[in-house]
């Protein structure tokens, strides 16, 4: 059945009981994105089993502001599918699942997902969409430290990321995200956040070495690769971007790759979805 966390102020509690026993940890990132200003009840609609007594099974939906093709765009996003190992082949899954799937027919043309388990989806009319890693061979040779990490306990901080999410450019006009704070927050408000001051931009990356990964850079404006280089001290040799470059103006060699969030992950798409054919990466802050 579909529940609310409005009328129903323990539901969140149950639920992460059994979310946080499927995947150990999340009750503790949610609680994470909570602090910052992004709780999961804000965005999420829950349907839920519960077999006449605690939630045994659920399905998530929340509502994705992508621009594809440089248009708007808002999809159902499902997320934190999860059923008590005892309560499996009970056919309480698919039940959920099924409810989820209605009521996203009524507000959105298209809905995704992300996992490691497409077989689970199939089923459910859902599809393997492939996605590309793209690959730049910079050769920079360091310049200056222009990047700070962002304090998440601080309030100044705290503002200061969400001033950012609420006026953001998509990354990509292929395959981009707006203003959206609730995936974000989940998934990057514990990885470290950097902040150039003097592009007013936040950049989620690792660097390893001489390589330098990107998953994000948010902003108002985006700027050319070229220039977040140039606030990197260390020399970079080859950036790997996790989402299309078409505005970081560099060159790329794309490859078909699966992002590694919390496991190999497969973006899967019910319904159209437009940039599908072309090379593109769902961000990896957007992956629910």
């Amino acid at each position: 059945m579909r529940a609310s966390f409005t009328d129903d102020p323990g539901l969140a509690g149950h639920l992460f009981d059994l979310l946080d026993m499927v995947f150990p940890g999340l009750r503790r990132t949610a609680e994470h994105a909570r602090t910052l200003g992004a709780p999961w009840e804000s965005a999420s609609t829950p349907f839920i089993a519960t077999a006449g007594g605690p939630i045994v099974s659920h399905v998530g939906v929340i509502e994705l502001p992508l621009v594809v093709l440089g248009q708007p765009w808002r999809v159902g996003s499902i997320h934190g599918v999860a059923t008590h190992p005892a309560a499996r082949r009970h056919g309480l899954y698919r039940l959920v699942m099924e409810e989820a799937l209605e009521y996203c027919a009524g507000c959105y043309e298209t809905q995704i997902l992300t996992t490691e388990h497409p077989e689970y989806f199939e089923p459910f009319g859902f599809r393997v969409v492939p996605e590309h890693l793209f690959t730049a061979r910079v050769g920079s040779p360091g310049g200056a430290d222009g990047l700070r990490l962002l304090h998440t306990r601080d309030p100044a901080d705290v503002a200061l990321l969400h001033r950012l999410l609420e006026r953001r450019s998509p990354v990509s006009e292929v395959l981009g995200v707006g203003a959206e704070k609730a995936a974000f927050c989940f998934n990057e408000g514990r990885r470290p956040l950097r902040y150039a001051a003097d592009l007013d931009a936040l950049v989620c990356m690792e660097l390893e070495g001489a390589r330098l990964t990107l998953f994000d850079v948010v902003g108002e404006r985006i700027p050319p690769l070229a220039v977040l280089l140039e606030r990197i001290p260390q020399p970079v040799d080859e950036v790997a971007i996790c989402f299309s470059p078409d505005r970081l103006e560099v060159a790329t060699e794309a490859t078909p790759h699966l992002l590694d969030h919390d496991g190999p992950s497969h973006l899967m798409a019910r319904g159209p979805f437009a940039a599908e054919g072309r090379p593109f990466m769902l961000p990896r802050p957007a992956r629910t």
